[in-house]
């Protein structure tokens, strides 16, 4: 979308200067607006043209049952679907009894700007109705991030060509008709109309929905409040039933004299409070707002978002359109997670219905480590929702036959809800990514008391999973049997070599924070036995290695299997999960996303330099990257392995993910931990950024290795730890450290220690890559920026 000629390239904002209805649901998802609670798409504010209409609350869903050919035991009994709430954005608009629909009469300016500093996204347009009166729109919307459960919409009409008549109908909208999507499995479930009226209400300029979901009973209060500026003859009424509470206003206008509303809408929801309990609920959080007023929401919002930006911001010279594709990923990122308040984020925010509004792994290993350094309450949050839903997990556990606690492959409210079980059930590695999250959250924080309470819950279930799920061999050595890692093209692997690494490092971080805090591990009945088995295990993990190749093995025996015929596969048939049998996937060498890749990425400590590149090369060969997780793990490992031209074609996939819909279905929402990707890939990629692991194991410093490719000539990035702020600037030839505030910082500058104080910045040369050839990528595979007739050559050293 963003190589499209109505879209430009501008370092703080996503402007559209012309409307596109081929592309209209993409550029709903990309204009979507959030905090983490409440989720608005970036539908146009008359309702219709739209793509896929959206209002969303986060952990608002409807179960449905699952559809099984043959019962087991152990699957999962129903789905859950996160469902279109009462949408509030709507503003109808009539002129001269013609309802503005572009789609009709002319369109003849349009244009919407996303601002990534202001949090508001904007919206102007000039259209002649097909009865020839010209009026001239313009909205300004925001979702706030300073009240949780509000949002709010200016909506202006004027008339360019002389007096007119119009008619404004704001509404509260439930039960909306939703498009159909077939033949995807990463679209949502339909669920037809799940909201079941309780009340409706309309009175002066004010309104209310109150609805509960038909399985899941949860309650759902919408109220609306208004402000009406116009001419004296301007005149409103009030109309209400169950799915549809509306304000309609009339004016008779004249150029220079607008009609002006201004709508604040509240959310609210619950599965135990009472009706006249959540209505009160939405009517109070509508009433702060109108109170506040919209200079006061936009101040405030502006006023969150800097503080964000001091904290988080990259900047990037050479590439404008990473530089804004960071910045907007950025932003994404962070409306997804803000004010989730422990709840989940979902793998597409709250931007779209894509994989039913499920939670998966990606929260813990792209989404949280990013939030980890820039907005750390956000990761708090979250992995507040993990500890809260773990009496699920240990039930889930005990149904498996495990002991400690087993979480979700797929989730909304804790309950696993994958219907497949080779990917659902048997990914067990979403345990270890859990637990490393805790050990990075505590570790970047120093947050004690997390680590105590919550912290140490889902580590000492997490470790006590492993162990029981684990065994050792009559040479004492410990495999994890029947897993599926990360790489969705390969299950029921022997020592797959992801899941072994993180659930060692899940073990060792138990034992390490039980004997921190033993009296809260006694209160769990950890003893110093229990600690010892982990240690054990941890130790004596299987780590496949094929010794004739050189490399390790993504699982025991993967490198004896067939590789997949990637000459005879067409374009057309990625992904391959839409074209192949799983069958044929899981018994050859083809590798939808980084798996052996990310495990590198995650335990940099446990490889050697030329390991990591053996590996690298011989992986990057197998992977076709049908998975927006892969081509950001893959840029930190090229630019690690010295390979600076192919990290960066790396990045720029990851960074255009959504932008450019490279995998065709942005229209169901972004991609959440992708647009993480593009930090991760800039700043342990480029910045080579890694919790420096001792000689003792513990990650006790930030550790840097810092390389710029050709094509880039700086890259500034600032980072939060322990109460310091910490500002990292790439040159081609050298690196400066400064620490904006906070006290002295030890870090590591290419294996140099490095301490960093706020009374004058560090300058560190910068080394040159090591020169190797390039890694070769499937046939047709080639990342995003690299052309088919760009030849792999061996790079030199900068």
């Amino acid at each position: 979308m963003i190589t499209h000629p109505s879209y430009t390239v501008e370092p703080w904002c996503l402007r559209e200067t012309e409307l596109n209805l081929d592309v209209l649901a993409q550029s709903e998802s990309v204009f979507a607006l959030s905090n983490g609670h409440v989720g608005w798409r970036g539908n146009l504010d008359e309702g219709e043209p739209h793509g896929l209409p959206g209002a969303y609350l986060n952990g608002v869903y409807e179960r449905h049952p699952l559809p099984y050919a043959e019962a087991g035991y152990g699957y999962p009994e129903s789905g859950q679907t996160m469902i279109n709430v009462t949408d509030g954005k709507v503003i109808r608009l009539l002129v001269d009894d013609h309802p503005c629909d572009l789609r009709y009469g002319r369109l003849l300016a349009h244009e919407r700007v996303l601002d990534f500093r202001s949090g508001v996204l904007s919206r102007t347009a000039r259209w002649t109705s097909p009865g020839g009166r010209t009026v001239r729109i313009t909205s300004r919307r925001l979702v706030s991030f300073t009240q949780r459960a509000v949002a709010a919409v200016v909506y202006e009409v004027e008339p360019v060509d002389g007096p007119t008549a119009v008619v404004v109908q704001s509404e509260l909208v439930a039960n909306e008709q939703l498009p159909r999507f077939e033949g995807d499995p990463r679209v949502a479930a339909v669920t037809g109309s799940p909201l079941v009226p309780e009340e409706h209400f309309a009175q002066e300029t004010r309104l209310r929905l109150v609805h509960r979901t038909g399985r899941s009973a949860l309650r759902v209060g919408t109220a609306a409040d208004h402000l009406v500026e116009g001419p004296e003859s301007t005149q409103w009424t009030v109309h209400s039933e169950p799915d549809v509470s509306r304000l309609t206003v009339t004016a008779d206008l004249v150029p220079g004299q607008p009609l002006r509303l201004v709508k604040f809408v509240a959310y609210g929801w619950s599965g135990e409070r009472s009706l006249p309990a959540v209505h009160d609920q939405v009517d109070g959080a509508v009433a702060a707002a109108v109170s506040t007023g919209w200079d006061g929401l936009a101040a405030a919002q502006r006023a969150y978002l800097d503080r964000f930006w001091a904290g988080a911001d990259v900047v990037v010279e050479g590439d404008a359109q990473i530089q804004q594709a960071v910045r907007f990923a950025l932003f994404h990122v962070l409306q997804a997670a803000a004010r989730g308040e422990n709840r989940a984020i979902p793998a597409k925010g709250l931007t779209g219905t894509g994989y039913d509004g499920h939670s998966f792994w990606d929260t813990e290993s792209y989404v949280l480590p990013v939030l980890t350094f820039t907005a750390p309450e956000a990761v708090a949050s979250a992995l507040r929702w993990r500890h809260r839903t773990l009496p699920a997990a240990r039930e889930r556990a005990r149904q498996l036959g495990l002991a400690g606690a087993t979480f979700p492959w797929r989730t909304i409210d804790g309950a696993e809800c994958s219907a497949y079980w080779p990917a659902g059930t048997a990914a067990f590695h979403v345990n270890a990514d859990i637990a490393m999250a805790v050990v990075r959250y505590v570790m970047v924080t120093g947050d004690e008391d997390f680590e105590r309470a919550e912290g140490l819950d889902l580590l000492v279930d997490t470790a006590r999973l492993w162990r029981s799920l684990g065994h050792h061999d009559a040479e004492g050595v410990f495999h994890i049997d029947g897993v599926t890692g990360p790489d969705e093209y390969s299950a029921f692997a022997r020592d797959n070599l992801y899941t072994n690494l993180m659930a060692r490092q899940n073990l060792l971080a138990a034992a390490d924070v039980a004997a921190r805090h033993p009296d809260r591990a006694g209160e769990l009945g950890v003893d110093d036995e229990e600690a010892a088995v982990w240690r054990d295990a941890a130790a004596r993990m299987a780590l496949p290695y094929n010794a004739s190749l050189g490399v390790h093995e993504q699982s025991a025996g993967f490198t004896t299997f067939q590789r997949w015929d990637f000459e005879a596969t067409p374009p057309e048939h990625y992904p391959l999960l839409l074209h192949y049998p799983y069958f044929d996937l899981y018994r050859k060498q083809v590798v939808k996303q980084a798996d052996l890749v990310l495990a590198m990425m995650e335990c940099p400590h446990l490889f050697t330099e030329e390991q990591k590149a053996r590996n690298f090369a011989y992986y990057d060969a197998l992977t076709v990257r049908d998975s927006s997780l892969s081509a950001c793990c893959q840029a930190v490992l090229a630019a690690e392995t010295g390979h600076l031209r192919l990290a960066y074609a790396y990045l720029g996939e990851a960074a255009l993910m959504d932008l450019d819909d490279l995998e065709h279905n942005t229209r169901d929402g972004l991609h959440i931990a992708s647009l993480a990707g593009t930090w991760i890939a800039l700043v342990a990629g480029f910045g080579g950024m890694r919790r420096y692991i001792g000689e003792d194991g513990k990650p006790d410093r930030l550790a840097f290795t810092p390389r710029l490719p050709e094509a880039l000539a700086r890259v500034a990035f600032t980072v939060l730890v322990r109460g310091r702020r910490l500002k990292v600037d790439i040159g081609r030839s050298r690196t400066r450290y400064q620490l904006v505030e906070g006290e002295p910082l030890l870090l590591l500058h290419h294996g140099e220690p490095t301490t960093v104080t706020t009374d004058a910045p560090v300058d560190r040369p910068t080394p040159p890559a090591p020169g190797r050839p390039e890694p070769q990528q499937p046939p047709g595979r080639r990342p995003v920026g690299l052309s088919a007739g760009d030849e792999p050559r061996a790079e030199t050293p900068a």
